[in-house]
């Protein structure tokens, strides 16, 4: 199975975009499809067995669209300069046209060899000439109006095509049949009508491109990050060379100033790096030799060099513009919703021009004011702001996001993280920072001293990936112990670790992990010291030799800096918290009480963890599970929505759903508060958008015309532009 996200050509509505994905996902080997109109992007899951990548294209050219290829977050050519010449000098023609064909209504002199009553021939020939320009300007709107209409599925261009070219041809005919001496039909012309409306149609394009340009931003910025050159270290001399030639294990070299080119290890020199694109945090950070360094940052104030380690697609960057184009091409269900309406929307409209052209005929009216209210209720319905009104609002909010270090896998949370009404939180390495220390080691051991009991525990849990294994290393650092050789390691989930030291046998972990191998204790002395240290916040690991235990180790964790603010804010918008650890209750309880957690569920194994999560969904709550280990894995896919730290695991970052990159976790508040305004947003546009078509449909079908208040085709084209630009400003008031 394999995804790609595709660059598209040719979309212009949702009906574009909807038409799309529906023909992709009816092909064989295409197991899902999803359509952007907003990025112009289609993010499609295939298998290789059956599609290959140039069947795609194929696909999507035979939906009527132009595939350029995948989509890699790098600005395309720039179309915008050659669009506005374009524009200025159809603007112009616009204004003869008009001129031509309507200037004597309102008084204006016209030439004599265009006059209508004199020289009806010459006036319609020029009309047509010039109408006919207004053509070949619209023909992709006219070539993808039909299309659709054989792939039967008609959208915004589909009204446009219909319309314009149903004016077009029966002014057509008038021209012929003033050019057989029937000057009568020079009061049956509508060529303005068709030029005019194919204007403003471009010209609304022209301005919905230049604004979702300005959404796509965030995504922009962050691969342009990167430099395109770097500096190498080939045999001790120092060689630029471009990005693209960097590879894994090559030393690059930073001097003051320059940006990082690629994630790698630092392995000489120390400088200050700003990382504030990715985290947020405006003040330098230290790093020296050994430390990671992220391309992006720059380099303050020193020389260093370091190892490539990940490049190209398998840079910081790279992942997390993968993240945000593919967060922006998948759909929430409100997105589906206006999808849905827009789906039936333009057959029905197509529906109602029909009846209101026969309708018009039958009472009396002539062909001419029965075409031109066609034309009008086809063009003023066209559901360009419908199909604006989602994915707009959504690729701003994910743009904002991402600036403030909050990765959004799907789009879908940004509609459901404003039901969240309960979050669960982790403890080690979420709500503390997982940095722990070992507080004190009470020996039971009649053969082993201290140091040695920790020499052993350090070099099995130097095999473990749990936050708890890294005070063992920091012990075993400072006070430069090697590690003994370690057999048959194993990680009982939830319990502990076991490995054999020089053929002996030893078990670590939490008194589950005595209740697993039936190991007794009835030590009332054991017992006394494990509450001592459990009332002091340690986490209490039991160090088991064989099947005796030799000692307990009490070892101690941070609260992150702004937890205590983070839940109090959480409690003062009605969100309930809780504290959900493996590790023993007293402990856990004690750190809960310190930052404000009433609720502590404790003493549980990861599958214990899940069903909680399950639990608690079943009670009707909409649950945030925020993590950072393996063993928050399947909880923070069982969750509505699972949040990992940064500094969390691979694995737990791939079950998540939003990624804090910087560790913040007020920026879960920020996800919810961004959540809601959007959702309102989104609903203000469509709003917006459903009360235009209400509105305007009627009043082009002739509703108010005893009232004296009627519209024309090129109204309706600019009402249709206007309708457009509402949604589009009032999606970007989100940044």
């Amino acid at each position: 199975m394999q995804k790609v996200v595709l660059k598209i050509s040719g979309m212009t509505c949702s009906a574009c975009s909807n038409g799309l994905e529906k023909y992709l996902n009816k092909q064989d080997g295409i197991i899902s499809a999803t359509v952007n109109l907003v990025m112009a992007t289609a993010q499609i899951e295939y298998d290789e067995t059956k599609v290959d990548r140039k069947m795609l294209d194929t696909f999507v050219k035979k939906a009527g669209f132009k595939s350029l290829g995948e989509y890699t977050g790098k600005e395309e050519e720039n179309n915008h300069k050659r669009d506005k010449i374009l524009f200025v000098i159809f603007g112009v023609l616009a204004v003869v046209l008009l001129y031509i064909s309507m200037g004597h209504m309102i008084g204006l002199p016209n030439p004599e060899f265009l006059n209508m009553s004199e020289n009806p021939i010459n006036y319609a020939v020029t009309l047509f000439v010039l109408t006919i320009l207004f053509l070949i300007y619209g023909f992709d709107i006219i070539k993808n109006g039909f299309k659709n209409l054989i792939h039967k599925d008609p959208n915004m261009d589909t009204l446009v095509a219909v319309g314009v070219l149903s004016s077009f041809l029966y002014s057509t005919y008038s021209m012929i049949m003033i050019i057989r001496g029937d000057n009568s039909y020079v009061h049956e012309l509508y060529f303005e009508s068709s030029a005019i409306v194919i204007f403003f149609i471009k010209l609304g394009r022209y301005l919905d491109g230049i604004s979702k340009d300005k959404t796509k931003e965030a995504i922009q910025k962050l691969v342009q990050i990167t430099p395109n050159k770097a500096i190498v270290k080939i045999d001790g001399v120092e060689k630029q060379v471009t990005i693209d030639e960097i590879k894994k294990g090559d030393t690059v070299v930073s001097h003051a100033g320059d940006r990082i080119s690629v994630d790698g290890k630092i392995i000489s020199g120390k400088a200050h790096l700003d990382e504030s694109f990715l985290t947020g945090e405006s003040k330098p950070v230290s790093k020296k030799v050994g430390d990671k360094v992220i391309a992006g940052s720059i380099n303050y104030d020193g020389y260093l060099e370091y190892e490539a380690e990940k490049i190209g697609r398998d840079s910081t960057i790279s992942q997390i513009v993968k993240l945000v184009v593919e967060a922006s091409n998948t759909k929430a269900p409100i997105a589906r919703v206006a999808d849905k309406v827009s789906g039936y929307f333009v057959p029905i409209v197509i529906l109602i021009a029909i009846i209101s052209f026969i309708a018009y005929l039958l009472l009396g009216f002539g062909v001419g004011e029965a075409l031109t209210t066609f034309v009008t209720v086809l063009v003023v319905a066209c559901p360009c702001s419908l199909g604006l009104a989602t994915p707009l609002a959504i690729v701003v909010s994910e743009g904002k996001c991402a600036k403030n270090g909050i990765l959004v896998k799907k789009s879908e949370i940004l509609e459901n993280a404003r039901n969240i009404d309960t979050i669960v939180f982790d403890k080690t390495g979420t709500l503390t920072y997982g940095k722990l220390k070992i507080s004190k080691v009470v020996n039971y051991s009649s053969n082993l001293d201290e140091e040695e009991i920790l020499r052993i525990t350090g070099s099995i849990e130097a095999k473990s990936t749990h936050p708890i294994a890294k005070a063992f290393e920091e012990y075993l650092k400072e006070h430069k112990l090697g590690k003994y050789n370690i057999e048959d390691f194993k990680n009982l989930s939830g319990l502990g670790i076991t490995g054999k030291v020089e053929g002996k046998e030893y078990k670590l972990g939490n008194y589950k992990i005595l209740e697993h191998f039936g190991i007794e204790n009835n030590d009332e002395k054991i017992k006394e010291e494990e509450s001592k240290l459990a009332k002091k916040g340690n986490s209490i690991i039991y160090v088991v030799e064989e099947n005796k235990i030799i000692a307990l180790i009490g070892v101690n964790d941070l609260v992150r800096e702004n937890v205590k603010d983070v839940i109090k804010k959480l409690n003062e918008n009605n969100i309930e918290t809780i504290m959900l650890t493996g590790d023993n209750e007293e402990t856990a309880k004690l750190i809960a009480k310190e930052i404000g957690i009433t609720k502590v569920i404790a003493d549980v194994v990861p599958e214990e963890k899940t069903n909680t999560i399950k639990e608690l969904k079943k009670q009707g709550k909409k649950v945030l599970m925020c993590g950072d280990g393996i063993n928050d894995s399947p909880a923070l896919t069982s969750a509505d929505i699972g949040v990992s730290v940064n500094s969390g695991t691979d694995i737990a970052m791939d079950s998540s759903d939003v990624i804090l990159m910087k560790n913040d976790l007020s920026k879960i508040l920020d996800l919810i508060l961004i959540s809601k305004k959007t959702i309102r947003n989104i609903k203000q546009n469509l709003f917006w958008a459903f009360f235009y078509n209400s509105l305007m449909i009627p009043i082009a079908i002739g509703i108010l015309k005893p009232i004296g208040i009627s519209i024309n085709p090129m109204i309706a084209g600019i009402a249709m532009t206007l309708s457009s630009l509402t949604v589009i400003l009032n999606a970007l008031r989100l940044r």
